[in-house]
């Protein structure tokens, strides 16, 4: 999938994740496509999680106006990077990878299955994490959804934020070097 990243407008710096790093995450539960609940407080290690607004659909349109959005196309490429390098983000130290969005379970398992990931996604289609973190969000024909960034973990506190995120697809890049800059102790 090739989209030229230079014809849609760049999302900028607005601080709305400045918060994050440092911050202790709270103790919500959160389903994942691969049935089970995740408690990103409670996990040990190095965990990396990428954040994105929505995957489309083949043969469904996206929201109208959705390539104007600064920062909103592009959640699958951007996934498909974290899936491309998975076992480098591992190697490099990261204990566990997920995606996480505010769609429902079932729509986050169809992609997936579609795209073959080899970790899973979260879903926060309440709003409880992303409410209680601050998470950046957009409001885009009613539904709330997440701005993309990515969060490196060190057992349920928040010691790096990648923000505002663009191009999508380099994000695993440069998670992955931040990952080998940044070893965990």
């Amino acid at each position: 999938m090739d989209v030229d990243w230079a014809s849609l407008p760049r999302p900028v710096d607005d601080g709305a994740a400045r918060h994050l790093t440092g911050l202790a995450l709270p103790d919500i539960g959160l389903t994942a496509t691969d049935g089970s609940t995740v408690h990103l407080a409670r996990l040990s290690g190095r965990t990396v999680m990428f954040v994105y607004p929505m995957t489309g659909r083949p043969g469904v349109a996206l929201p109208d106006g959705w390539d104007q959005i600064p920062g909103a196309r592009g959640c699958t490429p951007q996934t498909c990077a974290f899936r491309d390098l998975y076992a480098d983000l591992r190697a490099a130290g990261a204990d566990q990878v997920y995606g996480f969005s505010t769609q429902d379970s079932a729509y986050q398992r169809e992609a997936a299955e579609r795209l073959h990931l080899p970790f899973p996604l979260l879903s926060d289609a309440d709003l409880a994490f992303s409410r209680a973190t601050r998470l950046p969000v957009m409001v885009v024909e009613g539904s709330t959804l997440a701005k993309r960034l990515a969060l490196i973990i060190d057992a349920g506190i928040v010691v790096h934020a990648f923000y505002p995120v663009f191009p999508p697809d380099r994000n695993a890049g440069d998670v992955l070097a931040w990952l080998k800059s940044n070893k965990s102790t």
